[in-house]
């Protein structure tokens, strides 16, 4: 098993005044195939927003994968934070990624 690399990419501050926004979370480098996303919104898990792509595999016979959510800017307000956490096939250890959306929305 390959762990994947996560990032969690943040709309820029001209979106951030904009609604919805859309975060991306990307997996990138892992094996084998059976990714899992899972997208919590303050300490809830949601799947309303969500969006995924279907994995793709490279030349180097590791995996990468996508997964968007979008926010709403009266949901952005009442949330502290979003994570992003990824498994592959089930299998512990989670890998996870935050932002803090408060933080973010000071920025516009």
């Amino acid at each position: 098993m390959v762990r994947p690399s996560v990032s969690l990419l943040q709309p820029s501050s001209e979106k951030l005044s904009g609604s919805p926004v859309t975060l991306a979370c990307l997996l990138t480098g892992y094996s084998p195939q059976g990714a899992e996303v899972r997208w919590e919104v303050g300490s809830t898990s949601t799947s309303s927003g969500v969006l995924t792509s279907l994995e793709v595999l490279g030349t180097d016979g590791r995996y990468s994968w996508s997964s968007t959510l979008s926010l709403s800017a009266d949901q952005r307000r009442k949330v502290g934070s979003v994570s992003c956490e990824a498994s592959l096939s089930g299998q512990s250890p989670s890998f996870s990624n935050t932002s803090c959306l408060h933080m973010m929305s000071f920025i516009v």
